[in-house]
């Protein structure tokens, strides 16, 4: 990695082009450039990674790790295990507020809480908090990458721990040894983490490195082929050997099970500590004895994780790994659906998880995730899970919230759960999204925990978000919003709204349709009937497209021949259907629809008779026309954009979300809408066919301005 030279490579670039903080333990650089240079080493096996349609095991570490950005640990850290501290020092009768004991700490990313009830701000575990003792309280950071939350952590506590009257010296010996906690899969990323805690603990007691005290941090190990075979002469029992089965057996994959790996046998560690380092022998040196000390070296690993992960902890933080189960491999795969089916859907969800499962009750977990879990269908068992919860604090940041991460796509938030149920509770909210980076939302924060005021922090029970269908974190909905889903109508109880087919191979069944002959298209069967009875090959295909209200997006045809034979008999080699005919009944038929994805409006059509819709052209069918012209006016407007954004703010709107949709039925308003509606339907028909790339073009509008005797001439044929 590193040149000889100083005057040339990496070593002469850090020196000149980095500033001297960023090396400075004393300001937390340290943690800083560490991270920053692991992240830069894993740069090229991650583009490699991306590039593949599941990700190997050797290509987790490089593809889910994402230095965390500093003032987000800051925020998590101090709004878990600073809050928490906070908590044992007002149920010891401290008379100061939360925000007075945040700004003596020097806690500057703390959120104090919105004002509660009297019964809320009782503390229901006050008596255990008057007794807590700060060597006590533990934290983990089970997905830990170069130790970024981990080092701010040991500030926090070093702080405390002077506070309670302790000596630096001491502290750093406590909390190394107490206090801090983590775990990874990538060996560099714990070498780093390792590294990093010692470094820290070094500058607050110089003979720290001379004491062999370890930090709590670890690689997970994998058991490969260890079985208990391997220690039969140190086994004095069956039992005993089906213990250390059980544990091996949970160890199997421990490069990819991670912090994941639960434990759901009581284990008894005293035995596989007695194993493990059970003295052979003297005698004779011998390739089984070798093997045997070798597989006790793995055994101690295995045993020190394996008592990490069937505890709790007072705080949990992390930053988790993003993994799509799409991408995972089979054993990933297999292992997240089973133990972890609330949150399957993506590996930074199971990991939500996973750390409230590692958190004591009562105790405070912090992440930083994509958005999507607040609001996707696929992410509702889990929100279920969560509710049981209390969700304290959240900073919503949206797009870039990572400098490295450009685009619209990747969503973020992070937040502050309570492991406990605390009824009625106003939880505080940081809406970042409409701030365009890193540091400005870093500064709106800010901004925002001096002054409660602003417009973008919002204060709401949670209890609220059950009351919308599929219960979004949708904490900047209105009062009167949420009475609107109480007491609408459901959008499905008046529609029908409809996925539709997936070709398996766009390629081969879809075209545009002036890419194929004319005569070969029926652009009018209205049913699958009259489909068949037009011995045609192409039919029109609702695909979605761009934005666009009202009418248009006519743009593609699908081979539908003889009832779509090519299409239902499209499989995989191994015989596997690989099309999806989803509903048929209603092809052909009129609808509203939407475009799968979009990145700005939501925007509605109304889509004639005629068409087959596919899995990207959502659309919602009722045999009642004005009922659809009616809603089509309800959706299209400002309030529909904001009630879907709501519904889900992500790109991608689902039938599910259309569903949930609450109209207030009122005879008056719906009249004034239809009329609107169909006006703004024509007038957008007649727009998209002036376009020649409609099918129903005839002529240019500029056309109709030319007088009778030059209209040959411009028709003229050419040649």
């Amino acid at each position: 990695m590193f040149t000889p030279s100083y005057h040339d490579g990496v070593i002469q670039h850090l020196i000149t082009d980095v500033s001297e903080d960023d090396f400075n333990v004393a300001v937390g650089g340290q943690v800083e450039i560490i991270g920053w240079l692991y992240q830069y080493y894993n740069t090229e096996p991650k583009d490699r990674a991306f590039k593949k349609k599941k990700y190997l095991e050797s290509d987790i570490p490089a593809v889910t790790q994402l230095f965390t950005p500093d003032w987000i640990v800051k925020y998590m850290v101090e709004n878990s295990l600073g809050r928490y501290w906070i908590d044992v020092l007002q149920a010891k009768e401290d008379p100061r507020s939360s925000r007075e004991i945040a700004e003596d700490f020097g806690w500057q990313y703390f959120m104090p809480e919105a004002e509660q009830s009297d019964q809320i701000s009782v503390q229901t575990n006050a008596d255990s908090l008057s007794q807590a003792d700060i060597e006590d309280v533990t934290l983990i950071d089970a997905a830990m990458g170069s130790g970024h939350i981990l080092i701010y952590a040991f500030e926090v506590f070093m702080q405390i721990y002077e506070r309670e009257g302790y000596s630096r010296r001491d502290a750093a010996k406590l909390i190394v040894q107490k206090n801090i906690y983590g775990l990874d899969i990538d060996t560099r990323a714990f070498q780093l983490a390792y590294f990093s805690l010692m470094m820290k603990a070094r500058g607050a007691n110089r003979r720290f490195l001379t004491l062999d005290i370890r930090p709590n941090v670890f690689d997970v190990p994998e058991s490969g082929e260890l079985t208990s075979a391997d220690f039969q002469e140190l086994l004095q029992s069956e039992d005993e050997a089906k213990q250390l089965d059980y544990l091996l057996d949970q160890f199997r994959y421990g490069n990819e099970y991670g912090s994941l790996i639960q434990l759901d046998k009581s284990v008894d560690w005293s035995m596989i500590t007695r194993i493990s380092n059970q003295e052979l022998d003297e005698g004779q040196l011998s390739l089984s004895s070798i093997v045997l000390t070798e597989s006790q070296d793995k055994l101690r690993e295995i045993c020190a994780v394996g008592k990490i992960l069937s505890r709790q902890f007072t705080i949990g933080a992390m930053n988790p790994p993003y993994m799509g189960s799409g991408k995972m491999d089979s054993i990933l795969g297999k292992y997240v659906k089973k133990h972890f089916p609330n949150s399957k859907s993506d590996l930074f969800a199971v990991f939500m998880e996973r750390l409230r499962s590692l958190t004591d009750t009562n105790g405070y977990y912090a992440m930083i995730t994509q958005h999507a879990w607040m609001f996707l269908s696929s992410f509702e068992k889990l929100r279920s899970v969560l509710k049981a919860d209390t969700l304290i604090n959240m900073a919503h940041l949206g797009t870039r919230a990572f400098e490295e991460i450009g685009g619209e796509v990747v969503q973020s938030t992070t937040f502050v759960f309570k492991h406990q149920t605390i009824a009625n509770y106003i939880g505080t909210y940081e809406r970042l999204v409409n701030f365009d980076s890193q540091q400005k939302k870093e500064q709106a924060y800010l901004a925002a925990v001096k002054n409660t005021d602003v417009d973008y922090l919002y204060r709401t029970n949670q209890a609220n978000f059950a009351k919308i269908p599929g219960m979004p974190i949708a904490y900047w909905a209105s009062a009167n919003l949420i009475h609107d889903f109480e007491v609408g109508t459901r959008m499905d109880e008046l529609v029908d709204a409809k996925v539709g087919l997936q070709t398996g191979d766009n390629s081969k069944f879809l075209r545009i349709w002036y890419e194929v002959d004319n005569k070969k298209i029926s652009f009018r069967s209205v049913n699958l009937s009259e489909s068949v009875k037009s011995q045609k090959k192409w039919f029109p295909c609702n695909k979605g497209g761009a934005y666009r209200k009202w009418f248009g997006n006519y743009d593609y045809v699908i081979n539908w021949k003889n009832d779509g034979h090519e299409i239902k008999n499209f499989n995989w080699p191994n015989g596997k259907q690989r099309s999806v005919v989803r509903n048929p009944s209603y092809y052909f038929r009129e609808a509203i629809t939407w475009s799968d994805i979009t990145s700005g409006s939501f925007s509605l059509r109304y889509r004639e008779p005629g068409s087959i819709h596919d899995h990207k052209g959502m659309s919602a069918f009722s045999k009642d026309h004005e009922l659809l012209i009616m809603i089509l006016a309800i959706l299209n407007t400002p309030v529909g954009d904001h009630i879907f954004k709501i519904l889900n703010p992500t790109v991608s709107l689902e039938v599910g979300n259309f569903k949930s949709f609450p109209v207030i039925k009122n005879k008056t308003i719906e009249d004034k809408s239809f009329n609107i509606s169909r006006k703004l339907v024509q007038y957008c028909k007649e727009d998209w066919n002036t376009f020649e790339t409609s099918w129903d073009f005839t002529s240019h509008p500029l056309l109709t301005h030319i007088a009778d005797d030059n209209l040959s001439h411009c028709r003229s044929p050419v040649g």
